[in-house]
């Protein structure tokens, strides 16, 4: 009876197993619960950066075109309207070489494109089209960004009409990771917005 009275006292109860189960389950609660936010913040900064250089890289890129080009469209039917002229427009085109002498005339266009199979997605694409045609027809072209939530150009035209400005409103969702996302709520990383301007140098 002595030894199974010692045993008993060095054994642990039911109620002291339960309490140690829980104080355990909390731990790894949290910890799985820091380690969750920690891995959301690193794909978000991952996935945030990478597309922010790539669409940094582009929007120069459009204000080189524009800064070169000249002839811009599309007009305003009034350049005098004030509700007309900023024009905003999905899409801008201008003739980015020209020859006349040697019959070369190119066309770059910019344009905003859904992704085939959706509605809400969609796509900046170049377009380089030959102006010496009728109609013009297209040399090139070739998607600059994917993932875009929304592209506006607002055009900003003088009497002539001349192009004063251009300006690039551009929503990206980052979307380099696709692969590994979780499905969790909230686990889409938040969109970037880009804006900028430019004039062009040469007078039309």
């Amino acid at each position: 009876m002595t030894r199974l009275r010692d045993r008993s006292q060095h054994a642990f109860t039911i109620v002291e197993m339960l309490i140690a189960l829980t104080i355990s389950a909390t731990l790894l609660t949290a910890t799985l619960s820091a380690f969750d936010a920690s891995w959301r913040a690193y794909k978000h900064t991952t996935e945030a950066a990478s597309t922010h250089v790539v669409s940094r890289i582009v929007t120069h890129r459009v204000l080189s075109l524009i800064r070169t080009g000249t002839e811009f469209g599309p007009y305003p039917e009034d350049v005098l309207d004030a509700a007309q002229n900023p024009l905003t427009s999905t899409f801008m085109e201008f003739v980015s070489e020209a020859d006349r002498t040697a019959g070369l005339d190119r066309i770059t266009r910019l344009e905003r494109r859904t992704v085939e199979g959706t509605v809400d997605q969609f796509e900046l694409w170049y377009v380089l089209l030959d102006g010496s045609t009728e109609p013009p027809t297209a040399v090139e072209e070739r998607p600059l960004l994917t993932g875009v939530r929304e592209v506006m150009f607002i055009l900003d035209f003088d009497i002539g009409p001349r192009l004063r400005r251009a300006t690039l409103d551009l929503t990206i969702v980052p979307n380099d990771v696709e692969d590994i996302r979780t499905g969790a709520v909230g686990d889409e990383t938040p969109a970037i917005r880009l804006v900028a301007s430019a004039a062009p140098r040469q007078l039309e």
